[in-house]
């Protein structure tokens, strides 16, 4: 929270609204899920990738029912999606297919 001066007094605010509801409801959609993973990738963040990747299996009937569909225990999945997660291509793979995505490889555009 920060502080702010309004009308001579302090008022607290968020820091910023929370819109996770949002988020969660609008990667329902499996296009939308696609364009928010390749958004992730294209930051070149691998612990934003792992985090966009982890909202997504929320959102697409949340981390247990991925786990159960990938073969993964759910502590394994919660690792392997955590900032310092490093998944194998294989549970990768898996949580993609689950979460109704999957890898694709495309020519870099020339600049």
């Amino acid at each position: 929270m920060t502080s702010r001066k309004g009308r001579g007094r302090k008022v607290r605010v968020p820091a910023s609204v929370p819109d996770r509801p949002h988020l969660l409801e609008w990667l329902k959609d499996a296009e939308n899920a696609a364009a928010y993973v390749e958004a992730a990738i294209e930051l070149g963040d691998p612990a934003g990738v792992l985090q966009a990747l982890r909202n997504v299996a929320e959102a697409r009937g949340g981390l247990a029912r991925i786990a159960e569909k990938t073969g993964l225990n759910r502590e394994t999945l919660y690792r392997t999606l955590s900032k310092r997660g490093n998944p194998e291509l294989k549970s990768l793979t898996a949580i993609l297919e689950a979460t109704g995505l999957r890898l694709s490889v495309t020519a870099r555009k020339a600049a």
